[in-house]
């Protein structure tokens, strides 16, 4: 059904003057051009185009017996001949200037924009001059490369249609469908991406504020001029290529070619994250930084209203501002799994009838939610809304960072040292997921209600499910640090000047810190005797030396490189395991070896929040929970423990290790043989191991 013209959210930015095709003989069927009455059918090719491809600045053609143009056809929408032509602007020269009564004050928010210096290391910024109070925008160019996806189209969204919901899929299949696989009915437009897949296709216009989503954009804008390339830069260069969530080429030639149609949620949560390296170029450095305060509140403005008309860049828009080290909103994380299911995200896109790159720019944003919601769940102690049994989406592929056939032709050449950190990147970001899903199982096996009613009921035998539980998840966990490629460990070479790879290691200590928090909560310490005791509460050591030595162990260019939102946490759970070690510790010497080791990470932390903000919250949940043991009563030393218990007999051989457990002297570190490996696995013939001699491991031992 023929549609009304939508409204242009901005005005058209004035550009260069095109020369008219030759052999433009159209044909219109009484499309009136003034109040006057009806024209001729025929127009040749010095008439205008248009209402609609005048607004685009595109070129008209209607072939011979068409009532509507081409693109009007493509759009659905009228094609009418009622508004009076744009002036005409010509183009200032230098020559020009003076004296010239065309010359606007706007012209240099309206001038092309500056290219974005990607091919070169340094930054671009450009100098700095005062913004006009209302730019002008290019909203209307034509993109066809848009209005082919499922996602990303500029007038209106989509939304799944599941199989429970009142259009049946039967019934569905009854409707005709186009070469576009759409069918067009009163309450919307359907579109069918495969066999069994369908999804109603709703107009912009009619949500809510659709209006201002031009405002918020020239808002966003006005508060980085005359920055904005230069911190698009920035984002490419250092946050891109760890978290992949953007259509690279479409977004610059889009920004390059005067588009400014941006999601202005997106475009503000690009800016705000390249905010956080703005004082290490030396040209942005020299200037006020933008405030990005005021850029958050636009976008989550902005944000709240797009969740009306959800499209992939709302889903973007708020997973880049979960990333900001200060963010921390559960309800947002939440609001964005229901949005990316609405998208159909959750589903196995590999034979829509989408194009080819907005399929693996759909399964990199789905993978980007999935750890959004896994490693929320995990910080915050809360159930995750994603669950395997409704989850489809297909690991990625190299396949899936392809960025041809957008629609654009041109293509920069990428130096040696751009292929190899995309292709570092590439696998860095593949590992993460990977590692989520461990983490994920890690999760479901020890930390949904269920799991935590089952140990409640096993009793004093709570600690010996919780360890055959473990075993397959911890297998598995060996397996991924054992297959992980040389490209992304901690001592690969690298040419960058940031490496990104910190927070994967980290976010690997996270997860065994996770399970080892589990098997430590469940011991019995008035059972000092209990070899089982001994060797998890010695693992879990272990795991925590690891990873304050892998804290104490990070660069500079580790520190100020792109850190996953959950890395500020997870620096926190080291802290915090720790602490826990410390409060059930049986002895008073194992206490004070965990009150010095504390001690140095804090410290730790301490210097390395200098080049990484986000670590002082690090070391303010440890000054918390510093603060909590203070009212830890005071422990027995081993001397008072073995007074207690007398001499032991000789046999079992089982108690000798505990008679002679280690002493900590102040200051002495303990040789643990730890070489950062996981767990080596467990004995199969006894929930608690092997004992000592045996030739097997014990179930918490490495």
């Amino acid at each position: 059904m023929p549609r009304p013209t939508p409204v242009p959210i901005a005005a058209a930015r004035p550009r260069k003057q095109q020369k008219l095709s030759p052999g433009k003989e159209n044909f219109v069927a009484g499309k009136p051009t003034s109040t006057n009455g009806p024209v001729s059918n025929i127009r040749s090719r010095r008439e205008r185009p248009c209402d609609a491809c005048r607004r685009r600045k595109s070129r008209c053609v209607i072939h011979e017996g068409a009532a509507l143009c081409v693109l009007c056809e493509f759009h659905k929408q009228e094609c009418t001949f009622v508004q009076s032509p744009l002036p005409r602007k010509r183009k200032v020269v230098d020559g020009d200037k003076k004296g010239s009564p065309n010359v606007s004050k706007k012209r240099s928010v309206g001038a092309e924009p500056p290219p974005l210096a990607l091919a070169t290391p340094t930054i671009t910024a450009t100098a700095p001059s005062p913004p006009s109070p209302q730019p002008l925008l290019a909203a209307n160019i034509h993109l066809p490369q848009l209005g082919e996806t499922l996602g990303l189209q500029r007038r209106q969204h989509s939304r799944y249609i599941g199989l429970s919901s009142p259009f049946d899929p039967t019934l569905i299949g009854l409707s005709h469908f186009d070469i576009r696989n759409e069918s067009t009915f009163d309450l919307g437009t359907l579109r069918r991406v495969n066999d069994h897949e369908c999804f109603i296709m709703l107009p912009d216009e009619n949500t809510q504020d659709h209006a201002e989503e031009a405002n918020y954009l020239s808002h966003v804008e006005q508060l980085v001029h005359p920055h904005g390339p230069a911190l698009l830069d920035i984002y490419f260069q250092v946050v891109h290529p760890s978290y992949p969530i953007i259509q690279k080429h479409l977004f610059i030639e889009r920004y390059r070619s005067g588009d400014r149609s941006f999601s202005p949620a997106l475009l503000a949560g690009m800016y705000i994250l390249a905010l956080n390296w703005w004082s290490l170029d030396p040209k942005l450095a020299n200037y006020s930084k933008p405030d990005a305060a005021r850029l958050e509140a636009i976008a989550m403005r902005s944000l709240t209203v797009a969740m009306e008309r959800p499209k992939l860049s709302t889903v973007q828009a708020g997973l880049l501002l979960l990333q900001r080290p200060e963010a921390d909103s559960w309800s947002l994380t939440t609001q964005l799994v229901a949005i990316g299911q609405e998208l159909g995200l959750h589903l196995d896109c590999t034979s829509w009838s989408v194009p080819h790159w907005e399929r693996g720019l759909r399964k990199r944003i789905a993978w980007a939610l999935y750890m959004q919601d896994k490693w929320s769940s995990l910080i915050h102690g809360r159930p995750s809304h994603i669950f395997n049994a409704n989850w489809a989406v297909k690991p990625t592929i190299e396949d899936d960072f392809n960025e041809e056939g957008d629609g654009y032709a041109t293509r920069q050449e990428e130096t040696e040292e751009e292929q190899e950190e995309n292709h570092r990147s590439r696998i860095l970001f593949a590992q993460m997921i990977s590692l989520t899903q461990v983490m994920a199982e890690v999760m479901d096996t020890f930390y949904t209600q269920t799991a935590i009613q089952d140990f409640a009921n096993a009793g004093r035998k709570s600690t010996e499910l919780i360890l055959a539980r473990a075993k397959p998840v911890q297998i598995k966990l060996r397996q991924w640090h054992e297959r992980l490629p040389a490209e992304v460990k901690m001592h690969a070479p690298s040419k960058s000047k940031l490496i990104s790879t910190g927070y994967l290691h980290l976010a690997y200590f996270a997860t065994e810190i996770t399970l080892h928090r589990r098997i430590v909560q469940s011991l019995d310490t008035k059972e000092p005797d209990n070899y089982g005791l001994f060797m998890c509460r010695n693992a879990a050591k272990t795991r925590l030396i690891s990873a304050m030595d892998f804290v104490n162990r990070l660069k500079p260019e580790h520190l100020q490189a792109f850190w996953f939102f959950a890395s500020k946490v997870n620096f926190t759970l080291i802290g915090t395991f720790g602490s826990l070690l410390w409060a059930t510790a049986p002895a008073r010497e194992e206490a004070e070896f965990y009150k010095l080791r504390l001690r140095e990470y804090r410290w730790t932390l301490s210097v390395s929040s200098k080049r990484a903000d986000f670590l002082e919250y690090a070391v303010s949940m440890l000054d918390a929970s510093r603060a909590m043991l203070n009212n830890l009563a005071e422990k027995p030393s081993l001397a008072e423990q073995i007074s207690k218990v007398g001499v032991p007999p000789p046999a079992p051989p089982i108690m000798y290790p505990v008679m002679r457990q280690p002493q900590f002297d102040e200051g002495e570190d303990v040789h643990m043989n730890d070489d950062g490996a996981s767990f080596e696995g467990f004995d199969d013939e006894s929930p608690y191991g092997s004992r000592p001699g045996s030739g097997a491991h014990s179930p918490c031992s490495q």
